[in-house]
């Protein structure tokens, strides 16, 4: 399979954007439930499908009654507009395979009015390639239009990248319409995406590489966390690419600037450099995070502001 990227970039191409929203904090580690609605709000008037309990939402710390908050403000603010939800599901390590967590989190996520995003869990991963084809058709039973999601272990200890084979058999589902894919490894990114070219025309690869922001250019779309900092400015970056026009370049190579900043290690602090530059935009009340949640160090705020100046989007 022909995976080299110059056979593979595809100009004038219109991205669809999908960008997980930061769930934003108080100073005595209350949700911003005002800060968060605001966000949702600007993500979709930017014209990017807002992704909420995911990672960036804290998906793995919050417990159900906020992740349930978190699904009814959405609907609320959208009123019927698109946005996708993590279907996360806590799991062990030795656990077997069980449809019906994972398919209730779905039915609350459609109820809501939203498409879910199928975290993988130790039960899922730890089957064989047929169990986890099987797995995914289960849940299409309970879920017309849903998103896959490949986590590498660097992220997640229950996550897996598929081989090809059970990449093939996922995209073959109908109701798949896409899979994120967090591998971090360009290669393998353009592997599914020679694969969809060849078998699945209309399935969505999205990337979940936040230090490769460019793999747009190759046929991803995306469903990243750094779009979480400056929603406007990956649509304003996503629509120079459908023109052709050179500019995107410069964009994205500062909007990657700050993505190798932002997820440098360990990166899961990243949550609290996106607290940091959206409260230095003046679109969130507070630079606070998750009680639980790793941080980075206060003399961040002096380079962001920097990366921000350089945006043009922060005095």
């Amino acid at each position: 399979m022909n995976t080299h990227p110059t056979a593979q970039i595809k100009l004038g191409r219109k991205i669809t954007g999908i960008s997980a929203i930061l769930l934003p904090y108080t100073e005595d580690y209350q949700v911003d439930w005002d800060g968060f609605r605001a966000h949702v709000a600007r993500t979709a008037a930017a014209g990017l499908a807002p992704a909420v309990n995911m990672d960036t939402g804290y998906a793995n710390l919050i417990d159900e009654e906020t992740r349930l908050a978190v699904l009814r403000h959405t609907a609320d603010v959208l009123q019927g507009g698109e946005f996708c939800a993590g279907a996360y599901v806590a799991s062990s390590p030795g656990e077997t395979w069980d449809a019906a967590p994972q398919s209730k989190q779905i039915e609350i996520i459609q109820n809501h009015g939203g498409t879910p995003i199928i975290f993988q869990t130790y039960g899922l991963t730890g089957q064989s390639p047929d169990g986890i084809i099987n797995a995914y058709r289960q849940l299409g039973d309970v879920a017309p239009r849903f998103i896959a999601f490949e986590l590498g272990k660097m992220f997640a200890p229950f996550g897996a990248i598929y081989d090809l084979d059970t990449y093939r058999g996922i995209m073959e589902i109908p109701q798949c319409i896409g899979a994120k894919h967090s591998s971090l490894d360009r290669e393998l990114e353009w592997q599914r995406l020679a694969l969809r070219d060849a078998v699945r025309p209309d399935f969505k690869v999205f990337t979940g590489n936040d230090l490769a922001i460019d793999m747009v250019m190759y046929g991803s779309d995306y469903l990243l966390g750094i779009s979480t900092f400056a929603p406007d400015l990956f649509a304003k970056r996503d629509a120079l690419w459908e023109a052709c026009d050179p500019a995107f370049y410069e964009l994205n190579d500062i909007l990657q600037y700050l993505g190798f900043f932002a997820f440098r290690a360990p990166v899961p602090a990243y949550k609290h450099s996106a607290a940091q530059f959206l409260n230095l935009r003046g679109w969130i009340a507070s630079n606070q995070t998750h009680q639980n949640a790793q941080r980075r160090p206060e003399s961040d705020i002096a380079i962001l502001r920097e990366i921000g100046r350089m945006l043009e989007i922060i005095a």
